[in-house]
């Protein structure tokens, strides 16, 4: 392979190429926006709003956990109860500051 110029033909072709890609303004904002991921992404986090539904369903997961755990002591129970409930309360707290946001506005 060699590592001269285009033939005039191809070159033309990558131009026309370009010149489409350029247009495609949902592309260019893509393009520009762009982010390499390293570790959390925290603003996708601090945007998080979650549903009334999410919420009542994470709430009712959790007291099932919760009330499980309490009567069988089963350590899986207890670790799911453990990982459910903080996302819970997370949820929450955030459908709660949205709803105190938009009753300022």
């Amino acid at each position: 392979m060699t590592t001269g110029r285009l033939p005039h033909n191809e070159q033309h072709i990558l131009d026309q190429m370009e010149r489409a890609l350029r247009r495609d303004r949902r592309l260019d904002r893509q393009l520009r926006t762009l982010r390499l991921r390293r570790g959390l992404d925290l603003t996708r986090t601090a945007a998080y709003r979650p549903r009334p539904t999410t919420v009542g369903l994470l709430l009712a997961v959790s007291i099932g956990l919760l009330v499980t755990g309490i009567d069988t002591s089963e350590p899986g129970v207890i670790w799911a109860f453990a990982a459910v409930w903080p996302l819970a309360l997370f949820a929450v707290s955030r459908l709660l500051r949205g709803r105190a946001e938009r009753r300022r506005k």
